[in-house]
């Protein structure tokens, strides 16, 4: 009973407990915080890779696999298959819409052809449309590019008050004076060639002002030039169509463009004001085809309008990744139909070349495993292969064409997935380190500890307390130091953890309100060191100054920070995502306060046999 009286004792009666307790919860939530973003950072690896690729993939590059939509049709048939869908996968160069100097001129992509429909049953691929509608500052330059485009349209729809507003507005003080009939006769008597300047002057102050200026027939008008200035969601159908004005379009990864900034709170930031916003614009897509023998062809260029921009999350993908319709790149990549000719006689057709795609994605019902669906997909295949064995193109046969891979998404994925797995896996042994630490600093405290307790340790002693006794004592104070220590420390790595997005978000545009804090806290440490220190103590006005001294000097950093623009520690460039993961992995967090417990009693045990060793008549004369 006497080792919890005075355990609690020693915990309640010093300030030195409460350094140890500290020393364990910094060192468990600094391992918390590391192994959680890493182990986040792997789950949206794991992720990322299901919801852009499905569970199983079919693959053969270059040649592409022909009788595509009979394989689909048997895939689908089956129960567990929810959808499968074809898709090309190839690379090309794009030509960007940009001025020189304003951004790259062009960016090598990774085109991946589509059928819209089948890829979104398969993939998370409407989710990930970046854009429901336009940005409210992007609708102005569209009313402006309309105005452009359709001026004489427009002119002509304008009645004759719309006139006159827009007369009244444009130049005030030429109708100063004039009644309101006076302006309307004015303004339609007017012969003016530029109505179109003067919509584009009322347009440059917003679409609200527009709107409520022209009459509704100028307003149809410019909705049927541009349906994404009126109502529903036009952008975000345009991009799960592939269609836009009509035109079969593009889709092209957030970060495709260089005009596209991730702001300080995480938002998309368009350049100049959004002007830059690329489904305004054409770009023109290059490929470079390569035949049945592995040469490559004369380059094919098709020009496409940017229906939507696609925000997968992953940097790597985000950055190349562009969606054209199938047909498309199957036209320009001669992946497409042919007929195949006699070599002997050229006029004579003996045959059709199919269409092929060189991916089909998989998807099984919810609750199947990829390695139990990847086994259908085998088995679907070879019956698939059988079936079109004889005909001119036959498709490639599993076991002889080495190309064919039939690959779950995790397979698909290894090599990208293991080296982060392995990087998880040395971060957790590095920072297991820090249990030595955590040991070292208990030992310290604790040895100290004990060394200002003797007279209390002789007077336990001479009464007839055993050494076990003695032994007890402190491990029992070293068990609850660490267990608050560990319980502080998960509470802290819990709470930098979910906040990780919004500390990077403040390092990136800090406000300035903590360093005027700090230097308030700063001198009012110090202004309590020198109260204390007229009573002649001089750790209370040296640790004042200290404390005032940081304070200032972190302040300083912040104003610092700010000045020059903030910090970006979370670059999407360099590790993959675009955002920070902020989940607890709380099984890592548990293991480490565990180890961290372990750890610090097993430290606590070394000053607890010195504490015994002690004799107790040497310890009573301790002064």
């Amino acid at each position: 009973m006497y080792q919890l009286l005075l355990t609690n004792r020693y915990l309640a009666s010093r300030l030195t407990p409460l350094l140890a307790v500290a020393a364990v919860a910094l060192c468990v939530a600094l391992v918390i915080v590391v192994v959680s973003v890493m182990s986040g950072f792997l789950n949206m690896v794991q992720s990322s890779g299901r919801t852009l690729m499905g569970d199983v993939i079919i693959s053969y590059p270059v040649r592409g696999i022909p009788y595509y939509d009979d394989l689909v049709e048997r895939l689908e048939a089956n129960e567990i298959v929810a959808a499968a869908t074809p898709a090309i996968e190839t690379w090309g160069l794009l030509r960007m819409p940009y001025p020189e100097g304003d951004a790259k001129e062009s960016v090598k992509v990774q085109v991946w052809g589509i059928e819209p429909e089948g890829f979104a049953q398969v993939t998370s691929y409407l989710e990930s449309l970046q854009w429901t509608k336009p940005p409210k500052e992007v609708i102005r330059h569209l009313l402006l590019d309309v105005i452009d485009s359709n001026a004489n349209t427009l002119i002509a729809a304008l009645d004759g008050p719309t006139r006159a507003a827009l007369l009244q507005h444009t130049a005030p003080d030429s109708v100063a004076g004039m009644s309101a009939d006076e302006i309307e006769t004015l303004a339609v008597q007017l012969d003016n060639p530029a109505w179109d300047v003067r919509l584009r002057i009322v347009a440059l102050e917003g679409v609200d002002a527009f709107r409520s200026t022209v009459n509704d027939a100028v307003w149809e008008a410019v909705v049927e030039v541009d349906p994404r200035l009126g109502p529903g969601t036009p952008t975000l159908e345009a991009g799960a169509t592939l269609m836009r004005d009509g035109r079969e379009g593009i889709v092209t990864g957030l970060h495709v463009s260089d005009a596209n900034r991730r702001g300080s709170e995480g938002q998309t930031v368009i350049a100049r004001d959004g002007y830059w916003w690329l489904p305004r614009f054409d770009v023109t897509l290059t490929t470079l085809p390569i035949d049945a023998r592995g040469g490559i062809l004369e380059p094919e260029s098709i020009s496409l309008p940017v229906a939507n921009e696609y925000a997968a999350g992953v940097y790597l993908i985000d950055q190349t990744r562009v969606f054209v319709p199938i047909d498309l790149v199957q036209d320009i990549t001669h992946l497409d139909e042919a007929r195949l000719v006699d070599p002997d006689d050229p006029t004579t057709v003996i045959g059709t070349h199919p269409a092929r795609a060189t991916m089909v994605l998989v998807r099984g019902q919810d609750g199947v495993h990829p390695t139990q669906l990847r086994g259908v997909v085998d088995r679907i295949y070879d019956e698939f292969a059988s079936a079109h064995g004889a005909s001119f193109t036959p498709p490639p046969q599993r076991g002889l064409s080495p190309g064919l891979g039939i690959r779950t998404w995790e397979e698909q994925n290894a090599s990208f997935i293991a080296p982060v797995q392995k990087e998880r896996q040395l971060m957790q042994t590095l920072f297991s380190i820090i249990y030595v630490v955590c040991g070292a600093l208990i030992v310290a405290i604790f040895w100290a500890i004990v060394y200002e307790k003797t007279r209390d340790i002789g007077i336990l002693r001479s009464i007839g307390a055993p050494r076990s006794g003695i032994v007890m004592i402190f491990l029992l104070y070293g068990l609850v130091v660490s267990v608050l220590g560990s319980v502080a420390g998960v509470g802290l790595g819990w709470f930098v953890t979910t906040n990780v997005g919004s500390i990077h978000d403040g390092l990136s545009d800090p406000p300035l309100w903590p360093a005027w804090l700090l230097i308030g806290a700063g001198v009012a440490l110090l202004a309590g060191g020198i109260i204390t220190g007229r009573r002649r103590r001089m750790l209370p006005l040296l640790l004042g100054s200290y404390a005032m001294v940081a304070c200032i000097a972190v302040a300083v950093g912040v104003i610092l920070l700010r000045e020059s623009g903030g910090m970006t520690i979370w670059d999407p460039s360099v590790y993959y995502f675009d955002e920070v993961p902020d989940q607890v992995d709380w099984r890592e967090a548990i293991t480490t306060a565990i180890g961290a417990v372990i750890a610090s009693v097993i430290a606590a045990s070394i000053p607890a046999a010195r504490a015994a060793d002690i004799d107790p008549v040497r310890a009573l004369r301790y002064e």
